[in-house]
């Protein structure tokens, strides 16, 4: 057991302190203000405060972690040997940066209280973040961090007692239009047909008569192929549908259709099947629990996990709104077309509520990529090569390398085979 001293023991300090020891390093970790505790510990330890108390291992701490509520902090960012950091620790400090600050930081999404700009969407823009203007958005800062104290804390205590953790693969399908043309009701249909015809999309008509006649040729009925290719590859998957009314932004299969419905139950014998909560129920709560209890029912188990329509995070009432919803995970964390880990991290974390002062009950898992941000990629080489930096770099810290892909872009008309890329890169990244 490894004992922090620190001259203030608050929520943030805990919070941050059992994330990086333990939830990444799989060190036990237990805390004291007493010096007299401090001074009779045996085994390993160490000091986070402003001055060392003798010739301990000492980390000079910054005050964010001792504050409350938010405050216009300067960040800026140094490099500690070969990975960007911040909050700098003087040179009495055993490491350049407080780690523990940046860390909470990162993962608190400190920068989307702070004023800033919204999409149209109502997102936290990529660009706004300090790892986009710094250039470390493709790197889990936050677990190469600990990774390089847990290096320096072994040259002191060679003993020192750890969990290894092994490296995870999962990939997420989010179902926001189950089909194309099938089971669309006949108005939708019939609207949709024309809308193609005055449009002169004809090979939508094409394929929209040959989908009537046979709903099995619907170009987004990718379903078998996938639970096929989960199941010889072994691969942890997870699919998350939109179980919502038609609206602007919401425009899956009604979630009164049988067939529809028989499809999520099939699924859900192969795979986790869990919520992609509707653009509707952003803010409003109620809407948002009557579509978990739909899919449950569907089911016949909790749905605990969710995703939000168009990656819509508005920090901190959209967590707020999965806790009142009874949500135990979520897995909305991510940038829709910038690659990149937004919370810094690749290791599930709590939600830290900086306007409550507290941890909310409620887990989140970064995703790296979605899939709309290949699109901007010309090649499927190329797509590769940036999918391979960030598998080395996640499982070289043995984190969680989550990759999100869309029912419809798999099963969409574009110039790449999407089908196989998947195929592909669940090949090359699950192992």
């Amino acid at each position: 057991m490894l004992l922090i001293y620190t001259h203030k023991i608050t929520p943030r300090f805990t919070y941050t302190m059992k994330q990086v020891f333990t939830r990444i390093l799989g060190i036990e970790v237990t805390f004291t203000t007493k010096v007299e505790d401090f001074i009779k510990h045996s085994g390993p330890k160490i000091t986070y405060t402003k001055q060392p108390l003798q010739n301990e291992f000492f980390i000079r701490s910054n005050d964010i972690l001792f504050e409350q509520g938010i405050s216009d902090i300067q960040v800026i960012v140094g490099r500690w040997e070969d990975i960007p950091c911040f909050f700098p620790s003087g040179e009495k400090s055993s490491i350049p940066y407080d780690i523990f600050s940046a860390s909470f930081y990162l993962l608190s999404r400190y920068e989307e209280y702070l004023p800033h700009v919204k999409d149209v969407h109502g997102r936290f823009p990529p660009k706004e973040s300090i790892a986009y203007q710094y250039s470390f958005l493709r790197q889990p800062v936050v677990d190469q961090w600990a990774f390089k104290l847990l290096d320096k804390l072994q040259e002191r205590f060679p003993n020192l007692e750890r969990i290894k953790r092994e490296y995870k693969h999962a990939t997420i399908i989010d179902v926001t239009t189950s089909h194309c043309f099938a089971h669309r009701g006949f108005i939708r249909s019939a609207a949709g047909f024309f809308l193609d015809l005055g449009s002169f999309k004809f090979k939508r008509v094409a394929d929209r008569i040959k989908v009537w006649f046979n709903p099995k040729n619907d170009p987004f009925n990718n379903y078998k192929f996938l639970i096929d290719l989960h199941k010889k590859l072994k691969v942890k998957s997870l699919f998350f549908f939109q179980f919502a009314s038609y609206s602007t932004y919401d425009k899956n299969v009604s979630p009164n259709n049988n067939k529809f419905k028989f499809l999520i139950k099939w699924i859900a014998d192969y795979s986790l099947v869990s919520l992609g909560a509707s653009y509707s129920s952003f803010n409003d709560i109620e809407l948002l629990k009557k579509e978990k209890k739909r899919l449950e029912l569907v089911v016949n188990r909790p749905v605990n996990y969710s995703r939000m329509r168009y990656n819509r995070v508005d920090i901190p009432e959209t967590y707020r709104n999965l806790v009142d919803g009874e949500f135990t995970d979520d897995y909305t964390m991510g940038y829709t077309h910038e690659i990149g880990f937004r919370a810094g991290t690749c290791t599930p974390f709590y939600f830290y509520d900086i306007n409550l002062e507290v941890q909310q009950p409620i887990r989140i898992h970064s995703f790296v990529v979605h899939d709309y941000a290949l699109l901007n990629l010309a090649t499927k080489e190329e797509i590769l090569d940036k999918m391979s930096v960030l598998y080395e770099q996640v499982k070289k810290v043995k984190g969680e390398l989550n990759v999100v892909f869309s029912n419809e872009l798999l099963g969409g008309t574009n110039k790449l085979d999407w089908k196989k890329l998947y195929e592909t890169i669940l090949t090359n990244y699950n192992v």
